[in-house]
């Protein structure tokens, strides 16, 4: 009887864990729904001038434009396109006499990233998305400054090695040629939302758990049926 209410105990208690795990990847699973359809809702917005102080926590994805003069200076963001390989995030100065700011141009293969340079521009108007992209961790390697190689977006750190405000804009319009650089708008495909396999997975896991508890119920003390 005691092993009869321990194997019991033990089943019912680890499905109970493997199901609480599955809901909770079905609520994480409604969550990131709802995240990505807010960004692709902002991102369909109608661009506005871009603010005067700007807040990551109220204008994150935010359509803009700004206009300036992009300055010569670049740091490069090691990054892959899905179809081309790897290559960089070119990352500009936008000269303003209401502030410099950091635009991000898109991308350029790592081929034609070789010799290529930039001059101080003349004025020009750019469309983009206000973006503080969250990609450093502690994994993440320091930039190779001597190369001019950066392996995360860091805005923080970008702003200060070009000497601009810590604010992104993502550009999306293509009219304004960048040479051999294209533009990498953003967009959700790069967002991860795996919690429906998650989910299936925990229920699979918590249907074979119980499944197991009910063979090892069923075995009677003592048989040995290997």
């Amino acid at each position: 009887m005691r092993r009869l209410a321990f194997l019991l105990t033990f089943g019912l208690g680890g499905a109970a864990i493997l199901i609480s795990l599955g809901i909770w990847q079905v609520q994480r699973l409604a969550w990131k729904e709802g995240v990505i359809a807010n960004i692709e809702a902002r991102i369909a917005d109608a661009p506005v001038p871009l603010p005067a102080t700007p807040d990551a926590a109220t204008d994150s994805y935010l359509p803009v434009t700004v206009t300036g003069r992009l300055g010569a200076p670049y740091l490069r963001v090691l990054v892959s396109k899905k179809q081309v390989g790897a290559g960089y995030r070119i990352i500009r100065p936008m000269l303003r006499a209401e502030g410099d700011i950091l635009i991000d141009m898109g991308f350029v293969s790592v081929a034609d990233a070789d010799g290529l340079t930039f001059e101080e521009g003349p004025p020009l108007t750019v469309t983009g998305n206000l973006q503080w992209p969250q990609e450093t961790d502690s994994y993440t390697p320091a930039p190779d400054l001597a190369e001019n190689i950066w392996f995360a977006r860091d805005v923080p750190a970008m702003a200060a090695a070009l000497d601009t405000e810590p604010v992104l804009v993502v550009r999306r319009d293509a009219p304004q040629s960048g040479g051999p650089v294209t533009p990498m708008p953003v967009d959700t495909a790069a967002i991860p939302n795996d919690h429906l396999q998650y989910a299936i997975t925990w229920f699979s896991l918590s249907a074979i758990w119980l499944a197991m508890t009910a063979i090892f119920l069923r075995r009677k003390p003592g048989t040995n049926k290997s």
